[in-house]
């Protein structure tokens, strides 16, 4: 088992900036991939970004290309994302999901976190 919190949302004016975190607990030497998805309001939950625990290589979404950094610090655990240039698109509620290396399935997830960007 996997546990995940996240912290960091907020609220931000359009064009500017947050870092959100997620810090693992529990069984975290076989993940595989650590993500980011978000769920803005009337929508389905989408893809925003992963990074490889192994090699680092990261993955983004079209949207939050350029904008958006993905990293880690392996040895506290920790998945962060650094949002840049913010849009009132970006509002929705960001979830961190760790994928594990037996299933490569997203298994686990936080509790979310808020992201409000306004015009």
């Amino acid at each position: 088992q996997v546990q995940l919190v996240e912290s960091g949302g907020g609220l931000v004016q359009a064009g500017g900036s947050l870092r959100l975190s997620c810090a693992a607990s529990g069984r975290t030497s076989s993940t595989y991939v650590m993500g980011w998805f978000r769920r803005a309001p009337g929508k389905t939950r989408e893809f925003v970004a992963h990074i490889k625990r192994s090699d680092g290589t990261t993955y983004y979404a079209d949207s939050v290309k350029g904008r958006f950094t993905i990293s880690t610090d392996n040895a506290k655990n920790t998945v962060y994302l650094q949002m840049n240039s913010l849009k009132p698109e970006d509002t929705a509620v960001y979830y961190c999901a760790v994928a594990g290396q037996q299933t490569r399935s997203y298994d686990y997830w936080g509790q979310g976190t808020q992201v409000t960007v306004s015009s």
